[in-house]
Formats: C-alpha cells, structure tokens, sequence
C-alpha cells in the first residue's frame, strides 16, 4: 500500500481526540478517579476546573451557538461494546466568511461524554452531509473513526486535519492568540461528533458548542492541525490469562465492535514502522512544509502514563514541545508554546506514549473489564496514542 493510501486510510478512520484546551500552561492534575495520587497537596481536577477564566471577546469577536436539534439516547450501534459515535450537523449560519477564533464545547451530560471533535464541513459537501443525517432515524448518524462525508483534500490528510475544535475531560474554552482563527466560509456547516462512554451509564444528551467567530478579512492567520498516531501494542501482563489475552482474538473483538475501522491497528505500523510489542510505542513522521508550532496537544485513554513529542528527535538540534510524564485523562487541555517554534521539510516529529496494564487494577471505570491484549482502538476499553501539533503557515 502507497504511504498517500495510508494516509487517507488513517485519516478517514481514526478518531482523534484531545484537540482542544485552554491556551495555557497543561496543569498535571492528580487524585481523581482516573489517575493515582502522586502528590496529596495538588489540586483535584473539580478544583483546577473551578480556576478557568472566562476570556472576554475582543474587538470583533461573537458568540455562536450550536447545538443538537434533539435530545439523544446513546447506545451501541452493533449491539456490542460499550461506546457510540454519533455525528450531529449544526448550522452557525454565517452571513460572511468567518473565523474561529476560540471553541468551548458545553456538555449536557458529561459523564456519558469521552470526548467532542467539531469537523468543518465545506458548502459543496453539505449535500452529503444531509444525505448521511437523513439515513438514519432520529438526530445524527453512526460514525466511527471520521464523519463518514469525505470531500477529499485536506480532509484526508494528517498533516492538515478538517478540525474546528475538540473537547475532552479538563478542557475549558480554547482561544487563538491574536490575529489568528480558522476559516469557516459562509455556507459551512459544522459536525458535531460525540463518543459516548457507556461504561459510565445511561441517559440522554443535548450538548452544545460555543462558537468565538470573527470576520474573515484576509487579517488572519490560519490555524491548522496536524495529528500524530502511534501504534499501541500493549499485551496482558506476565501471568494474565483471558480469552482476549492473544493480538488475534482481541482484533477479532475490535472488529466486532467497530468494523472496518480496527483496520487502523495494524495500518499504523505501516505508516510507522514496527514496533517491539510493549508498553512503549513511537512514531516519527517528516514534517510537510514550513510550519510555526503555536500549541501542542497528546490524547490516550485509561492506561495512559505518559506522551510527548519531540523535534528532531536523537538530532543536535533536537527539541521537546510536549511532555507530559504524569497522564491524567481528566485534563486533556492544550499546552501553548512560549514562543513558536518553526519548523521546515528537513525536521522531524515524534510522538512517544507508555501505557500500563497495571492501571485497570486502581481505576474504578474499568472494574470488571477482563484484562486483555491492547490495540489502537476507538473504544474507552482501548487505547490511544495521539499527538496534536496546532501551527500556522506564517
């Protein structure tokens, strides 16, 4: 398979979270109900939430809001696991060429929500859009891995990822610095798609999505996404048995729950290379073109420990624009560079990320799930292990 095949491939079936968060500093956030104690005197994750800061809209700027047409009831689309992804399309009604220059995703439920990714979709894909919300009863569609429209370009592209915004556990509203946004074209419409964990129970949802909007007039910056997956071969620890405890049987389950897109497990060792199986994996990947690193950003699941990412890794020149050493699923928030890095077609980017089997022994969200052989998957049973880069072009 062509590398350009792997791209669009992995593009079109990863779920990609984590994209979101304040523009600050990432607080390492402990004793919560995801990620042990280190340390008894730092704040709890309700207590750091507590201590966002509204920021005011500057000149130019308003709020939008979008949300679900109706209230939904998630369930599992096959009948078996315990997550759905459903995709929802919103209108921000755009009289001019706009920008996006901050999201904040409002949750309705928050404990059946794992995490929210906004995708633009362009004027001419609307009409597909529509199609896909039509065929299915009710609000939205199924839609594991991306949206399901297509529309080619950067759409399928992992170096330019279609993203607006995104949401996880920690995050607060994330706000461009100045003079800097995304595009949104008059005539856009926007995908809301939300996975839902139902390992947290059951319930409705009618969430929403704040919008900071500015005119687009040719003033701004454009911000961009670039995502780095890496594989996740993590095995049962040394005297585990269970039925899913052998590669071949746990993909079998993956493609159960998901279909096609299990199929990004193992494409991603084409994309990057194998790896020693392990509870370490790394990818590195050229990076396409001149870009200035504004922001950085690592998304896993549960038996996450620990994500960065580095610049040229093993170079001279090497430089580490991520480094979380203490994962806390409850704070996925953005970490925003004290200065841009520039970067050109000869660096290099590298995301590296350790998960523990020893996790499910101390986390009350997986009591009860069996151990078993671990894969890039897009459930919260899976794993993860994801790098987001935010850069513009100048």
């Amino acid at each position: 398979m062509r590398l350009r095949s792997v791209f669009t491939a992995l593009a079109a079936g990863l779920l990609l979270a984590g994209c979101g968060g304040d523009p600050a500093a990432l607080p390492q956030r402990v004793d919560n109900h995801h990620t042990p104690a280190a340390s008894p005197a730092a704040p709890t994750s309700d207590a750091t939430a507590q201590m966002a800061k509204e920021v005011a809209l500057r000149p130019g700027e308003r709020f939008v809001e979008v949300r679900m047409a109706a209230a939904y009831t998630p369930k599992a689309p096959a009948g078996e696991g315990t997550d759905d992804y459903r995709c929802f399309l919103v209108d921000p009604e755009l009289a001019t060429d706009a920008v996006i220059t901050g999201t904040h995703f409002l949750p309705a439920n928050a404990e059946l929500v794992h995490h929210v990714i906004l995708y633009k979709v362009e004027p001419q894909d609307l009409a597909k859009a529509e199609a896909k919300d039509a065929s299915e009863p009710g609000d939205g569609w199924t839609c594991f891995g991306g949206t399901g429209i297509g529309g080619g370009g950067a759409s399928l592209n992992l170096d330019e990822a279609p993203w607006l915004g995104a949401w996880a556990p920690g995050v607060s509203e994330r706000v461009a610095g100045d003079g800097i946004g995304t595009k949104l074209p008059t005539g856009s419409r926007i995908v809301m798609q939300i996975h839902y964990n139902l390992l947290a129970g059951q319930g409705q949802d009618r969430s929403a999505a704040r919008l900071r909007l500015a005119k687009d007039d040719g003033s701004y910056d454009y911000l961009q996404t670039m995502l780095l997956p890496a594989p996740v071969e993590l095995p049962c620890r040394p005297g585990k048995t269970g039925p899913l405890c052998a590669r071949e049987k746990a993909m079998k389950d993956l493609n159960a729950r998901f279909g096609s897109e299990a199929k990004v497990a193992d494409l991603l060792h084409i994309l990057c290379g194998s790896e020693p199986i392990g509870p370490t994996q790394t990818c590195t990947r050229p990076v396409n073109g001149t870009m200035r690193v504004r922001a950085t950003s690592g998304h896993m699941h549960l038996l996450g420990r620990a994500i960065s990412i580095v610049a040229n890794a093993g170079r001279p020149d090497e430089r580490t624009l991520l480094d979380i050493t203490n994962w806390d699923f409850d704070n996925q928030s953005a970490t925003a560079l004290p200065q841009p890095v520039t970067l050109t077609s000869s660096d290099t980017l590298t995301v590296k990320c350790t998960h523990d089997q020893s996790l499910r022994d101390r986390l009350p969200a997986l009591a009860g799930v069996p151990e078993r052989y671990v894969a890039w998957g897009e459930g919260t049973i899976d794993e993860m292990c994801l790098g987001i880069v935010m850069f513009t072009k100048s």
